[in-house]
Order: C-alpha cells, then structure tokens, then sequence
C-alpha cells in the first residue's frame, strides 16, 4: 500500500530532511496540481506538525525552522506554477496580522503570512499576544487595508472584540477591513459574526482568495 503523502511529509520534516520533503510535495502537485498539494498534504502536514509544538513539545525549533522552510519553498514553486489570484489584477494591499491578546499559537499566523507574501500582499506581522490598540495603531501607521486577528481557542478569540470596538470608536469600520481565523472559527463557524469579522478562510491555503475579495470590494467603494 502507498505510503499517505501526508504522513510521509511529516516525517521528512520531523526527520529535518528538506530535499525529501520538497520531493513528496512536487510529487504530489505533478499528479494533482500544486493548489491540491498545498491544500490536501501540505497543510494537514503543517497542522500535525503544529499540533506537536503546541501540546506535547516533541518538535524541536530546528524541525519547526525545517517545516517553515519546506512550507516556504514549496509555496514559491507554487505560484510560479500555478498562481492562486488569476482572478485579480496584480495590484494588492497591506495587511497587519498577528494573534490576539493571550493567544500564543503562532503557526497558523505564520502559514497565512507565508501565502499572502507570495501572492503579492505586504504583510506587517505583529506577533503574539498583541492588544486591539495595538493592531488599529499599526493598521493606521502602515496604512493597511485589512487587520487579520488569529486565535485558536474561544476564549482568546473573544478578545477580537475589542478589535472591531476599536474600529469603531475610530470611525474606521469603513476603511479597515477585520479578517479572523483559527481553529476555532473551524470548529463555530459562526464565531466570525460573534466577534465582529468581516470574514475568515477555512485554512492558509485559501487566505488569498479571501484577502483580494475583500480588497477589490474596499476599491470599489472608494471609487464610489
């Protein structure tokens, strides 16, 4: 029986091994394309490899460092190959993200970063643990055009909140798009309303498609 793509890809990264990693993946997307290999082995991959940094501490900063790079390299290939915004003009917008206050789980931030950089976005990445002050601060000196929140569990998305707050005391609910995601956006879907999201993604992959939506709809309304 043929090994799960998968598996097998976490194991080339927990192993360190970059070039067997690259090759399970380019594999992959010479059958099934390279979205499919980014949607269907790549980030379930990176989600196991997650899961282990966050719960049980088996993943070690060089395998962590090696999943990124693998993740890194793989999504250049891919856009050169094949590009996810073929629907869009190539101009993009600017974007300031980072976890929201308490929250500490960074990998998925860091995979949404990853694809929006190479679909052509100028990402401001503001870590963990960062205040809704903060996030309209930075949106506003960046001149950004959407704040993407991430959180893992409810109790920490609940802190988005204050985020929408913020914009709103500010009159910029307007100017400002809110995008969220995380695991638990998966698992409530309707959470996105309850903290007041202006929409999220159901994983890294797709965060681009979203992001230029979102966009194209904030030029037109300025050109109103």
């Amino acid at each position: 029986m043929e090994e799960n793509p998968v598996q097998k890809l976490v194991e080339a990264m927990m192993d360190a091994d970059r070039d067997l990693a690259q090759d399970v993946l380019v594999n992959y997307a010479e059958k099934k394309g390279y979205v499919e290999a980014a949607s269907h082995v790549l980030e379930p991959a990176l989600f196991i490899i997650g899961e282990k940094w966050e719960s049980s501490g088996d993943v070690s900063l060089a395998q962590a460092y090696v999943a990124a790079k693998v993740a890194g390299d793989f999504m250049t290939l891919s856009v050169l190959n094949e590009p996810f915004s073929k629907d869009y003009d190539d101009k993009k917008g600017i974007v300031v993200i980072g976890n929201i206050e308490d929250d500490y789980h960074s990998l998925g931030r860091n995979m949404v970063k990853i694809f929006l950089e190479k679909d052509g976005w100028v990402v401001h990445d503001l870590g963990n643990d960062v205040l809704a002050s903060e996030f309209v601060d930075k949106a506003l000196e960046y001149e950004a055009d959407i704040i993407a929140v991430s959180a893992m569990m409810y109790s920490t998305a609940m802190n988005i909140i204050k985020v929408r707050e913020e914009l709103e005391k500010r009159n910029l609910n307007n100017k400002i798009k809110l995008v969220v995601g995380g695991a638990v956006f998966k698992l409530r879907p309707d959470l996105v309303e309850e903290v007041g999201g202006d929409g999220t993604a159901p994983n890294a992959i797709k965060a681009p498609k979203l992001f230029n939506e979102i966009y194209q709809n904030l030029r037109k309304k300025e050109a109103l």
